[in-house]
């Protein structure tokens, strides 16, 4: 009997060990877009860049790209956010090494970044923007004449685009100082290390007035850079690991909803974008060329 017992104990620990191993092994094979709705949560990189993803004075995630992403998450029935803060330049290395499932963070949709993440369609559309010391005392007005005064410094947040677009106006390295984030630009340029900052519009601007910056001024009549004869205008997007085509053909298909309701305008509104900033027909695809 009681070897009867024995073996009908071992057989139904077989029968559990079994069970738990095709569940582990099920949550493995789940996809993304699965895991999330199971676990009603999604974790997101960001990188603490007014006014495209921040923390608020409360600690909660917020900014025009979070909203946006928040929005469309809940409509695919993902009720959470969870953010994590990092470097710009950590957020592609970041969710490359699953440590995110989504950033989200105003990055652009460029062809080199394109070859290691899957971009989302943009969700907005902006230009550049210089800040100089009070009284312009380089008088700089572009890229070009940052490149033509070799005395003069440029400070820019690393892995940003704006290093390509001053290197295409000839701008060297050795005029530029790289930093980790927004407010190590505004102490640059305070400091006088550096004689101008650029960074996006809206984010020069929200940055200038969180840090009551006032030995600082926008360059009003700052021209765009060109590069390749085409004057620059950046796309934004959400950007999923290659090859998590689930996830982001459903984002893409409730943000092109967001888009024809004119529910974008109104989420993206809150944080000083306009309807000059929404971005069209214009694809990720055509971008990522």
């Amino acid at each position: 009997m009681k070897k009867i017992k024995a073996i009908m104990l071992f057989c139904l620990s077989a029968l559990l060990l079994a069970a738990c191993s095709i569940t582990t092994s099920g949550d493995k094979n789940m996809s993304t877009l699965e895991k999330a709705k199971k676990e009603g949560k999604i974790v997101v990189g960001f990188a603490g860049e007014k006014p495209y993803a921040y923390e608020d004075e409360n600690g909660n995630l917020t900014g025009e790209a979070v909203e946006v992403a928040r929005t469309i998450f809940k409509k695919m029935g993902i009720e959470e956010m969870e953010g994590k803060l990092t470097k710009f330049s950590s957020l592609i290395p970041g969710l490359k090494a699953g440590k995110f499932d989504v950033i989200t963070a105003g990055m652009y949709i460029t062809p080199k970044r394109c070859e290691q993440v899957a971009f989302a369609e943009p969700d907005y559309t902006i230009g550049e923007a210089l800040a100089v010391q009070k009284g312009n005392p380089k008088n700089i007005h572009n890229y070009k004449d940052i490149a033509k005064n070799p005395d003069v410094k440029v400070s820019v947040m690393n892995g940003a685009i704006e290093i390509e677009y001053l290197k295409a106006a000839g701008v060297k390295e050795s005029q530029m100082e790289f930093v980790t984030d927004i407010p190590s630009n505004i102490t640059a340029l305070e400091s006088k290390r550096v004689d101008a900052i650029t960074m996006t519009g809206p984010t020069l601007k929200s940055a200038l007035e969180t840090a009551n910056a006032k030995n600082i001024e926008i360059v009003e009549d700052f021209t765009q850079p060109v590069v390749e004869g085409e004057s620059v205008r950046g796309y934004g997007a959400a950007a999923f690991k290659t090859g998590d085509d689930e996830i982001l053909l459903a984002y893409n298909k409730e943000l092109k909803k967001l888009k024809e309701s004119g529910e974008l305008l109104d989420i993206i509104s809150e944080f000083g974008f306009t309807e000059k900033e929404i971005p069209g027909d214009v694809t990720s695809k055509e971008l990522c060329k």
